[in-house]
């Protein structure tokens, strides 16, 4: 686990990083002066890498950029960051991070300040979530470029089937109904990983609570909003779908691609996932690996409700961009930022790679609406969602959701508090991940 080389003041110092074999590496500039900015990004369809290459075109020679691919698990992206961070590696310029990073990232001096014009420029306009989830501590701290939100997807002829109205929020309750109704499952991400604490920080926030009270406290310190009765219904709604059999197939070893082909397959009506889901099935129905049909009764609404008349608080996701506070190249590496994450380029990326823009001009984009006609859903999505816990402490208080809240059927009214305790303990050192 990747916690357990944490120390319990959130990460390794950089003398035990060096000592573990990690050496900083140089930055590096090309023969004629350009300096080469290496930018650490997450696995995706390739357009970061094409992006790359256009700001390295527009710059005019002001900077070149390179990428290199971070490992597919966020953890494991975590991880390799921190250590070479840790090490004061001068050859990180820019890095992906996912938001549920930035505060361990910030709190820890790893990000370059920005500059308060940047800071200006970089959330105008910008959903208010994901300026949330690059804000610590009061400051942006990095660039927002994409922010992902999760969507209610369902079979529009099983819904209509089950008597669903889905031009009005749907509460969980409802859904657990109309699939059992239907002798059909609801795509959820069971898995013990990240996918879960996004399951459960939706769920909870969604009934009005709060996983974290005190983000800016120190570990021992913080006071936990699991033990709750946001907590509780969090946990009712997952005996509900296992008392009422529609958790599916493998929902204990389901992520978002598995949960997708579940969905695309006919194992679960109805699912709630990202919008990449959509490109899939487009694909599969152009390459004939399903059928056309299948694809055109795809449906999508919000987020499911805890319960009637209560806006749901969807799961935010996304990629913000930050610059190292190692770089040799900082000047160079806020104008890259710049390009990454204008207009321009998060409509691109959106239609090439499926995530969705971080601005809410994108969503005007006369290409991003025929890609994604659930384009104003997402919006709408996007303005009333959530981020996970923001804390330096991140991986504790996520590792342990998904240590205490898996396997799904095991889940009880005493999960809540059980799932408390055993992070408070992890976070007082009394115990391990």
């Amino acid at each position: 686990m990747a916690g357990r080389w944490r120390t319990r003041l959130g990460i390794l110092s950089a003398a035990t990083v060096l000592a573990g074999g990690l050496t900083a590496c140089g930055g590096s500039s090309t023969a004629s002066g350009t300096p080469t900015l290496n930018w650490y990004i997450n696995p995706d369809n390739g357009g970061q890498q094409r992006i790359a290459a256009d700001c390295t075109a527009a710059s005019n020679g002001a900077y070149a950029i390179d990428v290199s691919i971070l490992p597919s698990d966020a953890a494991q992206q975590r991880e390799q960051l921190m250590r070479r961070l840790a090490g004061n590696d001068t050859s990180i310029d820019l890095m992906s991070l996912d938001p549920v990073f930035v505060p361990e990232t910030s709190e820890a001096g790893f990000l370059a300040q920005i500059p308060a014009d940047l800071q200006q420029q970089w959330s105008d306009g910008v959903v208010d979530g994901a300026v949330q989830g690059a804000t610590w501590k009061d400051q942006l701290v990095a660039a927002p470029f994409w922010a992902n939100t999760q969507l209610l997807w369902f079979r529009e002829s099983v819904a209509q089937a089950a008597g669903l109205d889905t031009s009005q929020p749907v509460t969980w309750d409802q859904l657990v109904a109309a699939a059992q109704a239907q002798g059909t499952a609801i795509g959820v991400q069971g898995q013990r990983a990240e996918s879960m604490t996004v399951w459960v920080n939706a769920m909870i926030t969604s009934a009005g609570g709060t996983i974290i009270e005190n983000p800016d406290a120190k570990g021992e310190d913080l006071r936990l909003g699991i033990d709750s009765e946001a907590g509780r219904a969090a946990a009712k709604v997952m005996q509900d779908i296992t008392a009422a059999g529609v958790g599916g197939p493998g929902i204990d070893n389901r992520d978002e691609a598995a949960t997708a082909n579940l969905f695309q397959q006919g194992g679960a009506a109805f699912m709630v996932n990202w919008p990449f889901v959509y490109a899939q099935g487009k694909a599969a129905a152009e390459e004939g690996t399903m059928d056309q049909a299948v694809f055109d009764d795809y449906g999508w609404t919000t987020y499911p409700a805890m319960s009637q008349g209560q806006e749901a608080k969807p799961p935010l996701g996304g990629i913000d961009v930050g610059v190292s506070a190692f770089s040799e190249h900082q000047d160079a590496a806020f104008q890259a930022v710049s390009c990454i994450v204008s207009e321009q380029n998060q409509a691109a990326y959106m239609v090439s790679d499926g995530n969705p823009a971080a601005l809410e001009s994108v969503y005007d984009d006369p290409t991003v609406q025929e890609a994604y006609p659930m384009y104003d859903t997402i919006r709408e999505s996007l303005k009333a969602a959530a981020p996970r816990p923001q804390t330096a402490y991140y991986n504790e208080v996520s590792q342990g959701i998904a240590d205490r809240w898996q396997p799904v059927s095991s889940v009880t009214q005493q999960t809540p508090v059980t799932s408390q305790e055993y992070i408070l303990e992890v976070l007082r050192g009394e115990r391990l991940l």
